[in-house]
């Protein structure tokens, strides 16, 4: 006869687990009940339900399909270099429509007072379209407004546009001229004023291209001078002003002549000698 313990009290599950413990300690192995346990005695009811038997003929409808789990539609994480990257893109094709749509060169510049992509257009004060005269046979393509420019909105209007001015007057050129075969068109790549007057990005030059080709095919002029690294970088592809200036390429289906910049030529006065070399080439491809 075992020791019967009360199992309806925390306490008393407690002991009977201490007490099967022990015996498993004392090497217990089979346990033996006070009635005799017949294996062979089926139980009284089976442990399932038997399903009913079918009509003859019936067919038996198909089983139900459980709805299948919906699945959580995978969106892909957008790094801020790609969200950058993405609003560049989407900057440079509103660009092309805008500069594609203009006819003249005063619905170019109307396009670029719209263009609400380029964020050097929210700290500027101005425009900085271009000056001189529509149809001269050359065009100076600058890079970008200084504080003077921002200003007064005209391009080459500080110091080194008054170096400009003396330099291509000293070919018979002018940007005051109302003849075009001594006037002078002058535009920049960027239109706007970078802060600190810094270089222009990559992403800035690639989203005034459209605009810059457009303005080159309106003006049409015969020669264009690229003054500085950043309209070679943005006709040419390419940087790297005192390597390129003084040897002719062709752009837009037009002979180009990279200059150094005049204000770079402020800097460096040595630099003159070869400034005058590049304008006396200029001015022997004009003449007929």
């Amino acid at each position: 006869m075992g020791i019967e313990i009360d199992t309806s009290s925390p306490a008393g599950v407690q002991a009977a687990l201490a007490a099967l413990a022990w015996q498993i300690d004392c090497g217990v192995t089979e346990f033996i009940g006070d009635d005799p346990v017949n294996s062979y005695d089926l139980p009284e009811r089976a442990p399932w339900a038997a399903k009913p038997a079918a009509a003859p003929g019936a067919v038996a409808p198909p089983a139900a399909r459980p709805a299948p789990t919906p699945v959580a539609e995978f969106t892909p994480r957008i790094t801020p270099e790609q969200r950058q990257q993405q609003a560049a893109d989407e900057g440079v094709a509103a660009a092309k429509a805008a500069a594609r749509a203009a006819t003249d060169l005063d619905a170019l510049r109307a396009a670029l007072a719209g263009f609400e992509h380029c964020e050097l257009k929210q700290g500027a004060k101005s425009l900085v379209f271009s000056d001189g005269q529509p149809g001269a046979r050359v065009l100076v393509l600058g890079e970008a407004p200084g504080r003077d420019e921002d200003l007064h909105g005209k391009p080459f209007v500080g110091a080194a546009g008054q170096l400009l001015d003396r330099m291509f007057a000293a070919i018979g050129l002018s940007r005051d001229s109302a003849d075009l075969q001594s006037a002078l068109y002058i535009t920049n790549v960027m239109p706007w004023r970078p802060p600190g007057n810094r270089d222009p990005s990559p992403e800035e030059i690639a989203m005034m291209r459209p605009f810059v080709e457009r303005h080159i095919e309106l003006a049409r002029p015969q020669v264009i001078v690229l003054m500085g690294n950043t309209p070679c970088s943005a006709l040419l592809g390419a940087k790297g002003i005192l390597r390129l200036r003084g040897t002719w390429t062709t752009a837009l289906d037009r002979p180009v002549m990279p200059m150094t910049h005049p204000a770079y030529l402020l800097r460096n006065p040595a630099a003159k000698r070869e400034a005058w070399a590049d304008l006396l080439a200029i001015r022997e491809r004009l003449t007929p």
